[in-house]
Order: structure tokens, then sequence, then C-alpha cells
């Protein structure tokens, strides 16, 4: 009898090994990749890298699906969108009928036309305006940035960077009211043997939480893409075709995936304004 239980312990082992090696190998390779081997130390100098790499996009053209979760319920539909910096930008929202609303900011003034209600809205190019399509309170300037994978930031002052074993950066930052905010890096393979300065960063996150550190607002990058750059033929630049922010004090959720896009594009004279079509009044708008 004890040698029929050695035998079917040995038998149970001899399956019981190889899925703990398998299940051991699985859970290693969950971990993520490892970090840099010479790793970013001063926050603000791997944020500078991150913006910096950002800059040979001037504007952008996309189609995108974007879906909103608020008080009105679930909204989804197709914008077409024109970006260009410091602050001008250009919605158009579709439907299989044709355009539904169009909203543009030429960093001064803001207008909107809502063929659906038949009205026409003008008034100062501020976040809250220019936030009445996507539903992401975002000024002009700060836009581009955004759809293109970076994030506003707080006033306040950087305080610290670390890699955690996932091998993403966590760059933590104090505001000025008692605020925080934390943003999270991917690092991109071909840089992990690189020094610091030749590192490409790729954001993923950023969160900010108020005084009582309850989270504010949070946004997401995934499903980064290289992207043709017509002003440098010999270079790509990389994308996020999934972008998503949360603003919890406010109950808005958008999230925007991207369907097609070009960067830099030659922009149409008047492409940020609008005149109110004939016979619609114009209705002001102040900032909220």
């Amino acid at each position: 009898m004890a040698h029929l239980s050695a035998r079917w312990h040995a038998a149970a082992m001899s399956r019981f090994v190889p899925g703990l090696l398998l299940a051991s190998f699985v859970l290693a390779s969950a971990c993520g990749a490892s970090c840099p081997n010479l790793p970013h130390t001063d926050p603000a100098s791997a944020l500078e890298a991150h913006r910096s790499s950002r800059h040979p996009i001037e504007s952008l053209r996309a189609e995108a699906r974007v879906e909103q979760w608020g008080e009105a319920g679930r909204i989804r539909g197709t914008v077409m969108m024109f970006i260009e910096r410091p602050d001008r930008v250009r919605f158009d929202a579709m439907t299989q009928f044709g355009p539904a609303a169009t909203l543009t900011s030429d960093g001064e003034s803001f207008a909107l036309t809502d063929m659906r209600e038949n009205r026409f809205f003008s008034g100062p190019a501020c976040s809250s305006n220019i936030a009445r399509l996507l539903g992401i309170p975002l000024s002009g300037a700060e836009v581009l940035g955004f759809l293109i994978g970076d994030s506003p930031r707080i006033a306040g002052e950087d305080r610290g960077i670390s890699c955690g074993r996932d091998g993403h950066y966590l760059v933590s930052r104090a505001g000025q009211d008692g605020s925080r905010q934390e943003l999270r890096f991917e690092v991109a393979e071909s840089g992990r043997d690189r020094p610091p300065e030749e590192q490409r960063l790729l954001l993923k996150s950023s969160e900010v939480f108020g005084s009582d550190g309850e989270m504010v607002w949070r946004a997401t990058w995934a499903d980064y893409r290289s992207v043709p750059n017509p002003s440098d033929p010999a270079a790509s630049v990389r994308i996020p075709f999934r972008v998503r922010f949360e603003h919890l004090e406010q109950g808005a959720d958008t999230e925007v995936r991207f369907q097609e896009v070009s960067v830099n594009p030659t922009v149409p004279d008047g492409a940020f304004q609008q005149p109110p079509r004939p016979g619609l009044p114009a209705e002001y708008l102040e900032c909220q």
C-alpha cells in the first residue's frame, strides 16, 4: 500500500512540477520588461525629453470614433478633427446623413453650429466651451498635445521619478494647492540599452489627485502606432490610437479611438472659423 502511495505521489508530482514551472514562467513574463540599464534620475529631464518628442507634430488631421458616458447616458459617433498649434481646433461630428455639429476655435473665439437643433453658439475660446463637443475640458493649446500622447500638468514642482517592476517610469509632481499628479511612461524597447537622453518615452497614464487625496481626473493612452511625418520623410512619429479621459468630479468619461491619422497636413484656409448660417442668430456662451 505504501508502495502504491509512493508511485501515486511520484506520478502526481510529475504532472504538477511542469505545470508549476509553466505557471512560474507565465507569471514572470507578465511582470513586463525590466528597467533601462541607465534609467532617468531627474524627473524634470524625463518630462522635458518626452514633451520634446511631441514637438515635431505641429498639426493633426484625424478621423475618430468618440464615445462619451455622462449624465445624458452613452453617446457615440464619428468626429473629423483638424488641430493646429498653438491653439486652433476644428471638430466635425458626423452621422450617416452628414454633419451633425461643427465646433471651431481660432485661439480667441469659439463657435459651435448644432445642425440637429438648428442653433449657432459663439463665445470665448476657453476649455469649457471647447469641451462642448468632445466632453474633454481642455484649452485649445492643450488639445493637440493631449491627443498625440502628452498630458496637461498641474502648476507645481517635480518631486521624483522611479522605475517600477513593470519597467515603466513613474513621475510624481506636487501642486501648489496641495494636489498631486502621477505620470507613467513606457520606455520603447529600442531605447532600453541607451542613455536617458536617447530613450523614447511613451505616456501611458496621467492621474491628478486633489488636496484631499481623491482622484480629480485620469487620462490613459494606448495602442501607439507609427505615423509618417511629411515634414521629415526619414522619420515617423508614434501616436496613441486610443485615448481616454475620465473627469470624476464632473462625471465625464470620453474615449477617442482614431481610425485615420495624418500629422502635419496642409490646413485649409478658414478651417478654424465659421460664420453663423443664414437665419441663425448667434447665442453667446460664457466660460464656466
